[in-house]
């Protein structure tokens, strides 16, 4: 198997400008400042310290751009991420969470050097909408605990009992804290409205005005809220030690499920970011050096404390809408971020998590394809199940195994949809009318012809039966025209010899005609026409007749050339 690493960063820097570089510098500015909120609030949500998350943003976010597959795409911790990275902090701890991280990007890695990016598009349309949705709403409901700033030290992972630990608590709301984060969401969800009226907020980015905003109005205010620095004691201005997490082999095993959660997601996130970035460039990008590039960046994330990234819808927009056109723009992104860090990192103390919560809760709000809901009485019942049957599952119990059974419901009813458009169809004969010779005394035929249309696969092989049903009677010879079946399974192949070998046993030939390229190839390979014989094989439906017409010396010359 032949490995291709050609980062996109190479096809763009013989033909990169000063021009172009003004542009990324501005975008990187841009998008560096938009990060830091985000990668905080992403960071916070998911039970992580938000160092956890800048350096993320920082490590993932320039290796992402220097080495991906496409142009613009921006790499960093995202909100699709939340419940899943929660959960394992919950449930393993943040070591093995930075283990199961690295284990991700082992597979992302392989994933692309395996050249499978292209697979990772046959996931269903109804799997991907259902999981995002359902992914909103538990991100949403992790919020509602900083958002009212109610006293619960510990919030569980698991819908049913985070419902009920948040009803328990409900009355330990506090007010300055609604106040104030009620006040940054409802800031921040009319924010582009209010950009598009005001001509100096269009350039800044909503989620970093909302966080100095709220901070300033803490701070100015003295109000009695929760704070980055009351938490976490604020964010170390200073790069974190280099070093593998500390993962007992014992707790590998462990591991390689969310390992496994961790590198699906990622990668369906990365490459529906890339197509979308696609769509707005005119540019295509390289699915499997992307996937490479997603690999690498969880490989090393970790090593500086970080966790699981992938690209970042949202980020990857905003690059594109401010100018960048080259990697160079994700790269300088995270270059900005490390530069923020390592001047102001301890105003991050400040900054109330009222305002990181209210800024979570509208990404999971706009991240949600709400619409799709409102529209499914459009389709079908099989749409229908899957989108609801994934969403449900990704809200109460975990994102794989909903992304597993839609994954397993699309594939049934595409079964049992190729299923109903396989058909097995008497070709009416004119002898049958005009040649009583032709007749069994019985009033069946001693010629019947049949055509396949479809697929004739392990869904519908049992269409063969009717072949034989005691209602055809037992003719002589069956025509099997073939020039309507487009594919043919070794189920569905052996249906066929199965149906040879029980006409044999009856004393009937079998003569098949009008094969197309596919069916064909199988049955010459799998020894079928060995066994049926050669001259059993014709072109068409008249040739078939004629070859009857040698079998039964009695009737020839007695059939019509119609039929």
């Amino acid at each position: 198997m032949k490995i291709t690493f050609r980062p996109k960063l190479l096809d763009c820097l013989p033909t990169y400008t000063k021009a172009q570089l003004g542009k990324d510098i501005a975008s990187g500015i841009t998008v560096g400042v938009l990060a830091l909120p985000l990668a905080m609030a992403f960071a916070i949500a998911s039970g992580c310290s938000p160092s956890a998350g800048i350096w993320t943003a920082i490590i993932a976010g320039f290796i992402t751009s220097a080495l991906g597959g496409s142009r613009v795409q921006i790499g960093g911790p995202t909100g699709a991420f939340i419940p899943i990275v929660y959960g394992i902090v919950a449930a393993h701890g943040y070591a093995n969470l930075m283990g199961a991280t690295m284990l991700a990007g082992v597979l992302l890695l392989a994933m692309g050097i395996a050249r499978m990016g292209q697979l990772i598009r046959f996931i269903p349309v109804t799997v991907v909408i259902g999981f995002t949705n359902g992914i909103a709403v538990v991100i949403f409901l992790a919020q509602i605990k900083d958002f009212f700033g109610l006293q619960i030290d510990k919030l569980p992972a698991e819908f049913f009992l985070r419902v009920e630990t948040l009803a328990a608590h409900a009355h330990t709301v506090d007010l300055p804290t609604l106040a104030l984060s009620t006040s940054c969401f409802v800031f921040l969800l009319f924010y582009n409205k209010l950009a598009q009226s005001l001509t100096f907020m269009r350039r800044a980015p909503g989620p970093l005005v909302v966080l100095i905003l709220g901070t300033l109005v803490a701070f100015a205010f003295d109000l009695p809220v929760e704070t980055i620095g009351s938490r976490f004691h604020g964010i170390p201005q200073e790069v974190p030690p280099f070093g593998l997490p500390a993962v007992s082999i014992h707790d590998f095993g462990k591991l390689i499920s969310p390992a496994i959660t961790i590198a699906l997601l990622g990668a369906i996130e990365s490459l529906l970011s890339a197509r979308v970035a696609d769509s707005q460039i005119d540019d295509r990008h390289d699915p499997n050096q992307e996937l490479i590039a997603q690999g690498l960046a969880n490989l090393a994330a970790p090593l500086f404390g970080g966790f699981a990234a992938t690209g970042a819808i949202a980020r990857t927009t905003t690059n594109v809408r401010t100018g960048g056109r080259t990697p160079i723009a994700g790269m300088l992104h995270a270059i900005i971020l490390l530069t923020i860090v390592l001047v102001a990192a301890p105003l991050a103390a400040y900054v109330p998590l009222a305002a990181l919560s209210a800024i979570v809760m509208v990404v999971a709000i706009n991240m949600g394809e709400w619409h799709e809901f409102a529209e499914l009485r459009r389709y079908t019942y099989n749409y229908r199940i899957i989108l609801l049957s994934t969403f449900l599952v990704t809200v109460l119990f975990d994102l794989t195994i909903a992304v597993e059974l839609g994954m397993v419901l699309s594939s049934l009813f595409f079964i049992y949809r190729m299923s109903e458009l396989t058909r097995i169809e008497r070709l009416p004969l004119a002898a049958e009318a005009e040649e009583p010779r032709f007749i069994y005394p019985d009033g069946t035929m001693r010629v019947a012809a049949w055509q396949l249309f479809g697929s004739l696969f392990f869904g519908a092989v049992n269409k063969l039966e009717e072949l034989l049903e005691p209602r055809e009677g037992h003719p002589e010879i069956v025509i099997l025209d073939m020039s309507r079946l487009i594919q043919l399974d070794t189920t569905g192949l052996e249906g066929l010899e199965s149906l040879l070998d029980k006409l044999k046993k009856r004393g009937c030939t079998l003569i098949v005609c009008g094969m197309n390229s596919q069916p064909g190839s199988l049955l010459f390979r799998s020894g079928f026409i060995d066994h049926l014989g050669d001259n059993n094989v014709c072109e068409d439906l008249t040739d078939a007749l004629e070859r009857a017409y040698t079998l039964l010396p009695d009737l020839m010359g007695g059939f019509s050339e119609e039929y």
